[in-house]
């Protein structure tokens, strides 16, 4: 079905059909493009720059044109992978076709809206702010007033801030999504016609599960990690440690979830690059940026509550990892192998977190474990994002800081850390505290090969290009890790 859904059918002012059709302009930010190009200049400039955080505050007081015009200087926006409206766009090329002047008329600075009609290559005319002048609103409309005079032109926009524009077009246009506001618009006299992204799939996920599938609730399995140490300790019989390690779950979710928040707006271009991650919700523009914006601290912030009726050292390391995912997003993530070893440092502190919330701090042998294991998973998922890459780039792929080139040591140092945790498992096997704790610990040595069995695999499946890009996502929809998870515990189980 054609997304030009026609709203009344109505004769605009000075409608006459033998005439040549006036200038058609499009507005950008929610309308051509389904995302807030000033914010993400924003977040990109700070994911470059963090300490310009301290400069925001001053551009801003200088008016929102300078405030725009400081913050897309110094940016380079990738404008070729956007998430453009497909309708709208095919609506515009037939109208050009047709030989009908189009222009773009956007707040966004000129820095902006230049490289986006220089890509399109749609655009007669570009007009935009400029650093002096923001291009929004009444300003708007009375620029395109002088330019082609009351009524001599058509608008596309998409909502409040385009309703002066609207009242002074020949005809309106609306890309919205969502009857709610369509209805809205529709009774603008202007507006006969819209573009309803809802009804070709464009339009924006908005229903509470689309908002509440962003805080990626299937990684808080992660978070199980907490557990291990009262498990390690044989004392998950005690309900008084076993409810602190729930409430510490529920706060370690909560303020992973920010940080997940986090990562997704830091990470939108290198996201549209990637054949999975660019249908990811904000990247694809299905939910609004300022959405994130405001459930970041909120989350953080419930977190640390939640994670403060644990224990004051439990918060402290809630807060922790929550500062080092930051650091890791905005520096870390681009440094090879240090990557991976902050990847994997962020798995052991839910260990520590765990220990922290019931004091039973984990043996020398519980640490050496994770650190080869943690470290073998996290190559696994910059091998396995080199893997997918290689498929659609060829030769020349890179994933974050990695060369393809890459890809056979990253493997290499992978299979050799995960084989070495099963070594400190055998070790520790063998050793007198597995004896005492075990009294059948002659049955823990089947968990050798199996751990053994599910490293290899979990290798193979990335060698073949088949891995997501969380090993932990794939484990939960694997039908072989379940069935290696399930033989590992009943095994523990009956070693006691």
């Amino acid at each position: 079905m054609n997304a030009a859904v026609e709203v009344e059918t109505r004769k605009p002012a000075g409608y006459c059909p033998a005439a040549e059709p006036p200038p058609l302009v499009v507005d950008l930010d929610g309308t051509l493009v389904k995302t807030d190009l000033l914010l993400e200049t924003v977040l990109l400039l700070l994911k470059q720059a963090p300490w310009r955080i301290l400069s925001l505050p001053f551009w801003l007081a200088r008016g929102r044109a300078y405030f725009k015009h400081e913050v897309a200087r110094r940016v380079t926006l990738d404008v070729t992978c956007l998430p453009y409206r497909a309708e709208l766009l095919d609506y515009l090329k037939a109208q050009r076709a047709q030989g009908r002047t189009l222009v773009l008329a956007t707040s966004a600075d000129k820095a902006i809206a230049q490289p986006v009609a220089d890509h399109l290559k749609l655009f007669d005319a570009v007009l935009s702010s400029d650093g002096a002048t923001n291009l929004s609103g009444e300003a708007k409309r009375a620029l395109l007033v002088t330019e082609y005079g009351e009524r001599g032109f058509d608008y596309v926009g998409n909502g409040p801030d385009d309703l002066p524009v609207w009242m002074s077009a020949r005809q309106g246009i609306a890309a919205a999504d969502g009857r709610h506001l369509l209805s809205k618009i529709a009774r603008i006299p202007q507006v006969s016609r819209a573009f309803d992204g809802r009804r070709t799939g464009e339009g924006r996920r908005t229903g509470i599960i689309d908002r509440l599938k962003v805080l990626r609730p299937q990684h808080w399995m992660k978070n199980v990690l907490i557990f291990v140490p009262l498990l390690a300790a044989h004392r998950t019989n005690e309900f008084a440690l076993l409810g602190k390690s729930l409430v510490g779950f529920l706060a370690f979710g909560l303020v992973a979830s920010s940080g997940y928040l986090m990562n997704d707006l830091l990470d939108l271009q290198s996201d549209r690059h990637h054949p999975h991650k660019r249908l990811r919700a904000f990247a694809a523009g299905d939910l609004p940026l300022t959405y994130a914006l405001l459930t970041i601290p909120v989350l953080f912030g419930l977190g640390s509550v939640v994670a403060k009726l644990v224990s004051d050292m439990f918060l402290a390391a809630v807060w922790t990892y929550f500062a080092m995912t930051l650091i890791y997003s905005l520096y870390v993530r681009r440094i090879v192998i240090l990557d991976v070893i902050f990847l994997a440092s962020l798995y052991t502190l839910r260990l520590l977190a765990g220990s922290a919330a019931v004091l039973i701090w984990p043996s020398h042998w519980l640490l050496a474990l994770s650190t080869f294991l943690f470290f073998s998973m996290a190559l696994v998922k910059r091998y396995g994002e080199l893997a997918v890459m290689k498929r659609i780039d060829g030769d020349g792929a890179t994933a974050r800081a990695y060369e393809l080139s890459d890809a056979e040591l990253l493997a290499a140092m992978g299979v050799a850390s995960g084989y070495l945790g099963v070594l400190v498992l055998a070790l520790y096997i063998n050793s007198d505290k597995a004896q005492v704790l075990y009294g059948r610990y002659q049955l823990m040595w089947f968990l050798c090969p199996l751990l053994l069995y599910w490293i290899s695999h979990v290798w193979l499946i990335a060698h073949r290009g088949r891995m997501p890009d969380d090993p932990v996502t794939f484990a939960l929809h694997d039908r072989t890790s379940w069935i290696l998870v399930a033989l590992i515990v009943a095994i523990s189980v009956l070693a006691l």
